[in-house]
C-alpha cells in the first residue's frame, strides 16, 4: 500500500528510541518542552522500540515518566500528569520497516528493470506494517519476541502470505527450508490467543494450484471467523522474471481457476454464511467473465489486494448515473459511491503521507456549463470496464471523454494493470490524447512524493504533455465527474 525507506531494520544499526517529527502548538508535549529531534527513549521505565510502542505504553497511562535524549546527546526524565484521553499532540517519525529473509520464487523485486526506483525492491517482512497498513508477512522468519509483541500489543489483525498450506510446496515457493516454512505453530498461537488474520495465496501455476489450493482454502476455512478471509491473486510476471520454474497466467487457467474455487466459495457460503475466499479481479478479467455482484465480496475484507475493485467502481458509478441535476443530488451520489472506496485495511492510527504539492500543470479550471473533453489514461486491464462507463456518462451528459489503454512496456510480460505504469508508458501515447485535459491513475505516483515508478517526476510528466494532468483514484475520478455535471443536464 504505502512506500517506506528503503534501508533494511534487519541489518541498520539503530540508536533505541523514536524520534519526534512534529510537535503541536499549544499541546501537552509542547508545555512539556518536547521538540522536533527530541528521541524518547523510555516510557515508565520500558524500553521504546517505535511509535507503536509509545502508543501501548501511555494508553491509560495518567502518571508518566519520559526519558528523552535531546539532540545534542542530553539525558532528562520528564515526570508528568495526563488527563485520562488526553492527546499529546506529538507525531513520530516513520516506521522503518524490517526486510524480508525469504527468496520467493515470485517476488515482484525479481521483475523490476535494473533501473527501477529503489523503494521498489524493498521486500518488508514487518508484523507492524502488516497491522497499520494490511502488508502481507509470510511469518516464515518472524521472531518469538515478534510474536509475542504482536498478542502482547493486540496488533490484530494479521495479513499472512500463506500461499499454500502443503509444507513442500510453500517451502518451494518460499524458497526456504521446509522448516523455515512451517509457521503452522506460529498461525496457532496468534489464533489461540484471538488475532485474526487474513490470508494470501500468489496463484502459480501448476506448483499450488488445483488440488493444493483446495487443500489450502479448506485448511484456512476450518479457522473461520479467526482466519477471516482469503484471497487468491494471480502471479504478475513481467518480462524480466526468467526463472522457468514460472508459468505464465492464462485466460484458460483463470477460468478453470474460477470453475473450481466457484465450487468451493458456495459450499462456504452453506456452512460459514461468507464466501471465504476472494478471487482477484485479474482472475475474472483475463478470464473474459463478469466479476461477482456486491453481495459476493462483504465488506470486501481484501479489496486493497485487487479483490473486488471492479465491482465497488462499477456500484459507485451506477450510483453517479442515477443522481439528479441539482448539487445536492450529486453531492449525495459522490457520498454514496466513496463508501465503496473505503480502505478497509489501513489501521486509524497508521501515519498517512501527506498531501503532496501538484504542478501546476495539474489544475484544471473549468465552466461548468460546458460538458467534459479530454482523456483518461488507465491500464489495459481496466479500460474495457471504463470505457464502458464513461460512454453512459457521455451519453447522458453530452460529454467527449475518451478512455485509452496505455501498454506498459516499462515492465512489460502479463503487467497490463493501472497502478504500474510508468512516465516512459504514458508519454508514448502522448499524440493520442485528446480533449483539454488527461486524467492519470493516481497510484502510479509514489504516496508521499511526486514521482512515478521510473524514477519520472510528475512534474516532468506535466511539461511533457500539451494539456493539464489530473492524478485521479477511482473515488477521486467518480467525485471529478460528479462535480463537472453541468447544471442542466437532464
Amino acid at each position: 500500500m504505502y512506500e517506506f525507506a528503503v534501508t533494511p531494520a534487519v541489518t541498520q544499526l539503530r540508536r533505541p528510541g523514536v524520534i519526534i517529527t512534529e510537535v503541536m502548538p499549544g499541546g501537552l508535549a509542547d508545555e512539556l518542552e518536547l521538540r522536533p529531534a527530541d528521541r524518547i527513549i523510555k516510557v515508565n521505565g520500558r524500553s521504546v522500540r517505535d511509535y507503536l510502542d509509545f502508543r501501548f505504553q501511555t494508553a491509560g497511562e495518567t502518571e508518566l515518566t519520559f526519558r528523552v535524549k535531546k539532540p545534542n546527546g542530553e539525558t532528562l526524565d520528564i515526570e508528568f500528569d495526563r488527563e485520562e484521553g488526553e492527546d499529546f499532540g506529538i507525531n513520530f517519525e516513520q516506521i522503518v520497516p524490517r526486510q524480508c529473509a525469504n527468496e520467493c520464487l515470485f517476488c515482484f523485486c525479481k521483475g523490476n528493470p535494473a533501473d527501477a526506483r529503489p523503494s521498489l525492491f524493498v521486500r518488508d517482512e514487518d508484523i507492524r506494517l502488516s497491522f497499520l497498513y494490511g502488508n502481507y508477512t509470510t511469518l516464515s522468519s518472524i521472531t518469538d519476541d515478534e510474536m509475542k509483541r504482536i498478542v502482547e500489543q493486540r496488533l490484530s489483525p494479521q495479513y499472512v502470505s500463506v500461499h499454500a498450506t502443503d509444507l513442500k510446496t510453500r517451502a518451494y515457493l518460499l524458497g526456504v527450508s521446509e522448516d523455515r516454512a512451517d509457521i503452522s505453530g506460529k498461525l496457532k498461537t496468534l489464533l489461540d490467543n484471538d488475532i485474526e488474520l487474513h490470508a494470501q495465496v500468489v496463484l502459480c501455476p501448476e506448483i499450488n494450484d488445483g488440488q493444493i489450493l483446495e487443500k489450502t482454502l479448506r485448511d484456512l476455512a476450518a479457522h473461520y471467523p479467526k482466519v477471516v478471509s482469503t484471497a487468491v491473486v494471480p502471479v504478475a510476471l513481467t518480462r524480466y522474471n526468467t526463472d522457468e520454474r514460472l508459468t505464465r497466467v492464462t485466460p484458460e487457467f483463470c477460468r478453470g481457476t474460477i470453475r473450481e474455487v466457484d465450487k468451493l466459495q458456495r459450499e462456504f457460503r452453506k456452512t460459514l454464511g461468507v464466501t471465504f475466499a476472494f478471487l482477484g479481479d485479474e482472475i475474472y478479467l483475463k478470464a473474459g467473465m463478469d466479476v461477482p455482484s456486491r453481495r459476493h465480496y462483504g465488506n470486501y475484507p481484501q479489496i486493497e489486494d485487487g479483490v473486488g475493485m471492479v465491482r465497488s467502481f462499477l456500484n459507485g458509478f451506477e450510483k453517479l448515473m442515477k443522481a439528479g441535476t441539482d448539487t445536492r443530488q450529486r453531492a449525495e451520489a459522490v457520498t454514496i459511491a466513496k463508501q465503496f472506496f473505503v480502505d478497509v485495511r489501513t489501521h486509524p492510527e497508521a501515519r498517512r503521507p501527506a498531501e503532496i504539492d501538484r504542478p501546476a500543470s495539474s489544475k484544471y479550471p473549468r465552466k461548468r456549463s460546458q460538458p467534459l473533453h479530454g482523456t483518461i489514461l488507465t491500464g489495459e486491464m481496466f479500460a474495457p470496464i471504463l470505457h464502458q462507463q464513461i460512454e453512459v456518462y457521455n451519453h447522458l451528459t453530452g460529454s467527449e471523454l475518451h478512455v485509452l489503454a496505455v501498454p506498459n512496456t516499462y515492465f512489460g510480460g502479463d503487467v497490463a494493470v493501472a497502478g504500474l505504469l510508468t512516465g516512459q508508458d504514458y508519454l508514448k501515447i502522448v499524440d493520442r490524447i485528446k480533449g483539454d485535459f488527461v486524467i492519470i491513475p493516481k497510484h502510479t505516483i509514489k504516496s508521499d512524493e511526486p514521482i512515478l515508478l521510473d524514477g519520472m517526476t510528475l512534474e516532468e510528466l506535466c511539461s511533457k504533455f500539451p494539456v493539464p494532468v489530473l492524478d485521479l483514484d477511482t473515488a477521486g475520478l467518480v467525485k471529478f465527474l460528479a462535480e463537472n455535471r453541468s447544471p442542466d443536464e437532464n
